[in-house]
């Protein structure tokens, strides 16, 4: 049984949680939790069996969702590629699976985060989803493959330029197969582009509905759980904080609104879940995994 996997059913799609590996993170509560008081900090982390002097690192999962609605096989997010040796493991999991990367008609790309577009393109920087349209919000498009201005994120120049040099590496090759939104939209039929920017200018998240079911993938609208419970903590890495704190909002409301099933990216693998109101926040619900 390949751990990596997680098969689950939205209505008649049939979808994948699909790890690309995980990724360490130095000094977590500064990268989550960039404006928090720290005695509330240290209460919200003990609700989750954490503690603030001793938690050093994240070890965050990378997880991309894989859609096949019968008609069409969709990828959301490609995952960071050969960004450190503990990811890159998209490819090879789709493949154990028997899926292979010219299978893949759609590649939903929620923002150009290294760790969500390092897997655009294989080795010798042709796209690696050779026969797929790559779908991405236009101002996404637009702010990464001009000169991003990056001055306000509280990161270190090593890693500003990090995230510039992945999106030279991974965007520009992909472009001839560019297909470019800039209004919410079906992208294939019942899979829903939504506009979530803050956390980057065109953070999208998808919507997907089958049968009456749905999926409400985030991406990086949240990147922990506490994120829900104190949906006004914004991370290092927002570049437009208070949009990305309504963003959230916005799609929290919607999940829980709807009952939704939720994806996030960065949560504990298969990171899905339900997320259930509490008042003026939420509170998430991860589902039951057996085996």
């Amino acid at each position: 049984m390949n751990t990596e996997i997680y098969r689950f059913k939205v209505g008649s799609f049939e979808c994948m949680a699909v790890s690309d590996g995980t990724f360490t993170y130095p000094d977590p509560t500064t990268l989550l939790f960039a404006n928090t008081p720290k005695g509330d900090l240290e209460q919200a982390l003990h609700e989750h069996n954490l503690q603030l002097e001793r938690w050093a690192q994240w070890v965050s999962p990378y997880i991309c969702l894989m859609i096949n609605t019968g008609r069409h096989h969709v990828l959301v997010d490609t995952g960071a590629g050969g960004m450190a040796a503990t990811t890159g493991r998209l490819i090879p999991n789709l493949q154990a699976e028997g899926i292979a990367p010219d299978n893949i008609d759609t590649v939903i790309l929620t923002h150009g985060h290294p760790d969500h577009i390092g897997g655009n393109t294989d080795s010798k920087g042709k796209p690696a989803f050779p026969n797929a349209r790559y779908v991405m919000w236009k101002d996404e498009w637009d702010f990464w493959t001009s000169e991003p201005d990056l001055a306000q994120l509280k990161v270190d120049q090593h890693i500003k330029q990090l995230l510039v040099t992945f999106a030279r590496n991974n965007l520009p090759p992909i472009q001839g197969q560019l297909y470019p939104v800039d209004h919410e939209m079906e992208v294939v039929p019942a899979i829903r582009a939504i506009r979530a920017p803050g956390h980057t200018p065109g953070h999208m998240a998808v919507a997907i509905c089958s049968r009456g079911q749905q999926l409400l993938c985030i991406s990086d609208a949240a990147l922990h759980p506490i994120h829900l419970k104190q949906p006004d903590w914004h991370s290092v890495f927002d570049l437009a904080p208070e949009q990305a704190l309504a963003s959230r909002r916005r799609l929290m409301d919607k999940a829980a609104a709807e009952k939704a099933l939720v994806l996030a990216f960065h949560f504990p693998f298969p990171g899905l879940g339900h997320v259930i109101q509490k008042e003026e926040a939420w509170q998430w619900q991860p589902i039951e995994t057996t085996g």
